[in-house]
């Protein structure tokens, strides 16, 4: 089992930028593909992005792609989302996620919500008009 811990939630301007991070313990982090999830209130948790377990391969919503980029540094055991351009329509909670399986990518990087077994806790993402 992994524990996720996120940080780096805020409140910022549309327009502004935030970073957050998520903090990995328990496994070998460098094994897993990670990603990132939000939730609104009143609507369904949603895909952000995702990284594979080697770093190499990325993924994104339409919705945020080319404002955001998620990133991972394994000697740290860290995975993060940089958030440039926020718009109003970014505020959420942000949910950090852990790949089930090992070595596979393919679910992950698609934002099979099945395809991820552990859960951060979120951070509050607040973006004014």
């Amino acid at each position: 089992q992994v524990q996720l811990v996120e940080s780096g939630g805020g409140l910022v301007q549309a327009g502004g930028s935030l970073r957050l991070s998520c903090a990995a313990s328990g496994r070998t982090f460098s094994n897993y593909a990670m990603g990132w999830f939000r939730q609104a209130p009143g609507k369904e948790r949603e895909f952000v992005a995702a990284i594979s377990w080697g770093g190499g391969g990325t993924s994104y919503a339409d919705s945020v792609k080319g404002r955001f980029t998620i990133s991972r540094d394994n000697a740290k055991n860290t995975v993060y989302l940089q958030m440039s351009s926020l718009k109003p329509e970014d505020t959420a909670s942000y949910y950090c996620a852990a790949a089930r399986r090992a070595y596979t990518d393919y679910g992950a990087l698609r934002g099979v919500v099945a395809e991820f077994g552990s859960w951060g806790q979120g951070t509050q993402v607040t973006v004014s008009s």
